[in-house]
């Protein structure tokens, strides 16, 4: 039995919307067990005795697509993964640092080279990223509401998809695994 988080981009913003007990539901009738999920922006931790990432993704996509009539990218990340992410963020480092200003950009695929060379070439007036496989860990000084930096920034930049969480979050889903 293999544990995953699954981040869910864009759901509970707009039209979008997933009742998280609906939500639940859905991962539940896939056959997933222990399902739980966490706040109202899609993150859902569950076990699987599937190990095929891509099709577990894809599997859950075109049930919520079926269910709701609108496409909702899902990432899967398993515990390890996660505590990794957790442990490279550069701005933790830092004592001046406030731990309410950390987020991480999740990517859901590695970026080409040539646009995260162009990213490192903007600059926003208090707002710091790192790059970092398939995560960007990023600083917005004056929080994350008046971020220029925020995840559609990044989704323009890169040309990929990406969904934000702060750090409470990405902490407490790691917690939730344990």
């Amino acid at each position: 039995m293999q544990t995953y988080i699954a981040l869910l981009r864009g759901i509970n913003v707009g039209s979008k919307k997933i009742k998280m007990t609906d939500l639940k539901v859905s991962f539940e009738e896939l056959g997933f067990t222990d399902v739980v999920t966490y706040i109202q922006s899609g993150n859902v931790v569950f076990n699987s005795t599937i190990t095929n990432v891509k099709s577990i993704q894809k599997n859950i996509e075109t049930n919520l697509l079926s269910q709701y009539n609108f496409e909702v990218p899902v990432l899967l990340l398993k515990p390890e993964e996660l505590k990794n992410i957790i442990e490279k963020n550069p701005f933790t480092k830092d004592p001046k640092r406030e731990e309410k200003l950390f987020y991480v950009v999740f990517l859901f695929e590695k970026p080409k080279e040539e646009f995260i060379k162009k990213l490192y070439e903007i600059k926003v007036p208090n707002e710091e990223f790192q790059f970092e496989n398939s995560s960007i860990y990023l600083y917005p000084g004056n929080g994350y509401g008046e971020a220029k930096m925020n995840n559609n920034f990044f989704e323009n930049k890169l040309k990929i998809k990406a969904t934000t969480r702060n750090w409470n979050t990405v902490n407490k889903l790691l917690e939730m695994t344990n």
